[in-house]
């Protein structure tokens, strides 16, 4: 696992995922941004697919993005953090891994999922996705890297912050984890 401050349209991995909206149509931040970088193929092919409820994912082509797959989620919006939230945001996380690995993606690159419009507070979010992809590459041996890419500096910090406690241990209890600066 990597925490690394940079573009996600630019990452050289099998499959990028997208904090999409339930239309899968595009929208703001991370979103607009992968839908204008993969070119207007992915909007028709997106079109196809009939929207993505909360939680869940689906796949499409890169296009002109670098990675092959585009995994498009829908996080939820914020609500104080009794209205489901928490499973709904690692079934984000899950449902994506999942179809990456049916799609035999090595590498995924994920976003702070939530964490803009939908208001998911940072800290909690880390969390959340941290635990969440942990728990699916210590019962599964792919995807054999996930990164998150940190547009945002305060997303960043967010994530680095509960890194430690995702640190290898002498006795083997997680999973690696590398903070870096890579773009």
């Amino acid at each position: 696992m990597e925490i690394v401050r940079g573009d996600i349209t630019m990452q050289q991995v099998d499959a990028i995922v997208n904090a999409a909206n339930s239309s899968l149509l595009g929208g703001g931040g991370v979103d607009g941004a992968i839908h204008r970088a993969a070119g207007y193929q992915l909007l028709e092919e997106s079109r196809t697919l009939g929207g993505c409820p909360t939680g869940q994912a689906k796949i499409t082509a890169g296009y002109h993005l670098p990675a092959k797959y585009v995994i498009h989620t829908v996080g939820p919006v914020w609500r104080g953090g009794n209205a489901g939230e928490a499973d709904l945001l690692a079934s984000c996380y899950q449902s994506s891994l999942e179809l990456a690995e049916k799609h035999d993606c090595k590498t995924v690159a994920f976003p702070a999922i939530s964490c803009g419009v939908y208001g998911y507070p940072l800290a909690e979010a880390a969390r959340v996705s941290l635990a969440t992809v942990r728990d699916h590459l210590l019962a599964h041996s792919t995807p054999a890297l996930v990164r998150w890419v940190m547009f945002d500096p305060a997303a960043y910090a967010a994530w680095v912050a509960s890194a430690p406690s995702y640190e290898p241990t002498e006795e083997g209890g997680s999973t690696p984890l590398s903070v870096g600066a890579r773009q």
